[in-house]
This record gives structure tokens, C-alpha cells and sequence, in this order.
């Protein structure tokens, strides 16, 4: 079933903490392979792994049956294992010992949901159905791909220079021409390969509040 409540977005800070995958599928590693990015320390267990999974830098293979009480210590975990009572056996354990629980496919047994992402550098997009269509949420992501190319990021970066620059000198950045800057043709600069034009453009549109 869908998640038909409002849900709370979030963007976990997972760098450096451990997060449970059970399950040794295609699934599972998609599902960690998303942990890694964000930097986690990612650990599998399942009794059948594939070998991408297995053989995966990062991953720490644990070949064996989930067993009650494996998801304390973690920070979060989620649950693809392909049978349902696994998964909602993995998602009681998590409420009870209080660890998030995604369960691949399966809403009901989530304490948080996984939107498509779609990454530029440090810019996330998101996209999200509540599970009523997850081919929706990926339909939307790939159109935004097309849309939102690596001139995205480098924008991104600029802005970024930009705002440290301001803030470096004991400057408010709230009060700057930062929508003036996006309006102003920014994409069409870097798109060209006038960056550094674009880099005087903001400089010269936000220095002066």
C-alpha cells in the first residue's frame, strides 16, 4: 500500500556511520550503493549475495540469515530482501531498538521512504509519489535530467565562492541579489564556456546589498 499521510522531508548526514542492508540482491545493492555515496559504512547480510555486492569496495558481507535483534547499533537500515516477512520482521526490530527501517517496495513497513535523486555535484534533487508510482518518480527524475546538466553544478559552485566571499567579511548574505544573479542568465554564460564572465556577473550583482 501507498503512504497516503504527509511525509517530513529530510537529507540524512550518514558520513562515517554504519547502515544495514539485508538482503543480497540487485536491490540491495542499488540500496547500497546509494548508503556509500553518502558515505556510510555499509554492512550486507543475506545468505545469497550476488557477486557485484559481494565483490563491492566498502561493503562488508555478512553470508548468513537475518537474525531478531541485527539492526542495533545501526543507524539506519533497509530491508530487501524480497520476502515480506523478513522485511517486516527487520522493520519491528527497528521500531523497537529505534532505527529507521526502509523495506524496498513495501510502505508499510518504512519508518522513511526513498525518493529518486538526481545529483550535480553538491546539488540534490528529489522526486517523490509517497509510493503510489514509483515509475512517476523516476519518469520525472530522467526528464529533470535532461533538463538539469553539469552547468547546474558548476552555477552551484559559483554561488558558493561567492556567498563564503561575502560571508569571509563579516557580511549578511540574506540581503543580496541572489535571485537578480539566477534571472540574469547565469546557465546561458556557463553553457558557453563564459564562466569567468558569469563569475564577474555575480560578483558585481551581489556585492552591493
Amino acid at each position: 500500500m501507498p503512504v497516503d499521510e504527509s511525509l517530513y522531508p529530510i537529507n540524512l548526514r550518514i558520513r562515517g556511520h554504519r547502515c544495514l542492508v539485508v538482503g543480497g540482491g540487485q536491490v540491495a545493492m542499488n540500496k547500497a550503493e546509494g548508503l556509500l555515496e553518502a558515505g556510510a559504512s555499509v554492512d550486507v547480510i543475506a545468505l545469497d549475495v550476488i557477486r557485484e555486492l559481494d565483490d563491492h569496495p566498502g561493503v562488508t558481507v555478512h553470508r548468513r540469515a537475518y537474525r531478531s535483534g541485527d539492526v542495533e547499533g545501526y543507524r539506519l537500515v533497509v530491508a530487501a530482501t524480497g520476502c515480506g516477512e523478513v522485511n517486516a520482521e527487520v522493520y519491528r526490530d527497528g521500531e523497537a531498538a529505534g532505527v529507521w527501517v526502509n523495506s524496498a517496495d513495501d510502505p508499510d513497513h518504512c519508518s522513511f521512504t526513498l525518493p529518486s535523486r538526481l545529483r550535480r555535484g553538491s546539488l540534490l534533487v528529489t522526486c517523490s509519489t509517497g509510493g503510489h508510482s514509483p515509475a512517476l518518480s523516476r519518469w520525472i527524475r530522467r526528464r529533470l535530467g535532461d533538463e538539469i546538466g553539469p552547468e547546474y553544478e558548476t552555477l552551484l559552485c559559483l554561488l558558493s565562492e561567492a556567498r563564503q566571499r561575502i560571508q569571509a567579511a563579516g557580511a549578511h548574505t540574506e540581503d543580496r541579489a541572489w535571485q537578480d544573479v539566477l534571472d540574469s542568465g547565469m546557465l546561458e554564460l556557463i553553457r558557453s564556456g563564459e564562466t569567468g564572465r558569469a563569475k564577474e556577473m555575480i560578483d558585481r550583482l551581489v556585492d552591493n546589498p
